[in-house]
């Protein structure tokens, strides 16, 4: 007796093939970080003192938990600095790779050239260059840059597209919002990288024949772009958002305060306990981001 083959609807295909797509993350982690994430939890609970046969772990209660928020001087000031930055940063990120993913997206002479380019910078990040970002050595340039420029006003306020602004009754906070993603330009390139690679996957993604029917109806490139291109890409808005917010908080002052704390000072109970408290405020704001933006986001079957 022949046993018929079970038939699977379309939902539970799809349900399956994303459970063997997370499958080796999942394996990697359970083999691999699992154990180490419960011992720093319990590291932060404790005072790790190093001794001549390896070290001993002495219960500390949530010591280290006070000592990180309140009287550790620096902790709470790197921490707030590392979330501002975040929050200005990653939307002026987003909203650069998705211009730039488009204009990449059309076909024009050396487009391979162009798209080559702007992820070059994530390329040479792995090497010299990073070296050299992570050293002294562009805080000084700046520093110096900044002492040569005259009276408290940096270059870039003197702009006509400032002036422009303010004369049109735009609202200050948002003039130096514009006027800092000027001047975090080089960041906000060299971060956005494999966002615009993500962009321009979604976008080749996206049937011809929709925009064919467009233009039969009269719709102009502007009206396909928010009828058409947002709404299709809308989950891999999502998808960079995150992707970003995780990004710009692995260089962040916290994360080397962290490291320092832990492999110069060697207060690991103390470095665990403060690595945790990140992950806590990574968390909340992952999960808001997450619950804002998903409300939108349309999903194509």
């Amino acid at each position: 007796m022949k046993l018929s083959k079970i038939r699977l609807t379309l939902h539970q295909k799809k349900k399956y093939r994303g459970i063997w797509f997370i499958l080796p993350w999942f394996v990697g982690f359970l083999f691999l970080f699992f154990v180490p994430m419960i011992n720093s939890l319990r590291y932060s609970f404790s005072t790790l003192k190093v001794n001549d046969t390896g070290f001993s772990v002495e219960p500390a209660g949530w010591s280290n938990f006070k000592i990180a928020l309140f009287q550790d001087e620096l902790y709470v000031r790197n921490l707030t600095e590392s979330m501002v930055n975040m929050v200005i940063n990653v939307p002026l990120i987003v909203i650069f790779s998705l211009f730039a993913a488009v204009l990449l997206n059309q076909k024009f002479k050396g487009r391979a050239l162009s798209r080559a380019i702007f992820f070059l910078p994530v390329i040479l990040a792995s090497g010299v260059i990073a070296a050299v970002e992570a050293g002294d050595y562009a805080q000084a340039i700046i520093g110096n840059a900044t002492q040569q420029s005259s009276g408290e006003s940096s270059l870039f306020n003197n702009l006509d597209f400032a002036k422009l602004l303010t004369r049109s009754g735009v609202n200050h906070q948002i003039v130096e919002y514009f006027l800092g993603a000027v001047e975090r330009i080089y960041q906000i390139i060299t971060d956005s990288g494999v966002q615009i690679l993500i962009f321009l996957a979604g976008l080749q993604s996206i049937s011809g024949s929709l925009y064919e029917a467009s233009k039969i109806e009269g719709a102009t490139n502007y009206e396909s772009f928010w009828k058409i291109t947002f709404p299709m890409i809308s989950p891999l808005i999502l998808t960079n958002v995150i992707y970003s917010i995780i990004d710009s908080l692995l260089t962040s002052p916290t994360t080397k305060q962290i490291r320092d704390t832990a492999f110069k000072s060697f207060q690991f109970g103390l470095s665990a306990s403060m690595a945790w408290i990140y992950f806590v405020v990574i968390s909340i704001f992952l999960w808001i981001f997450t619950l804002l933006i998903s409300r939108k986001v349309f999903y194509h079957d």
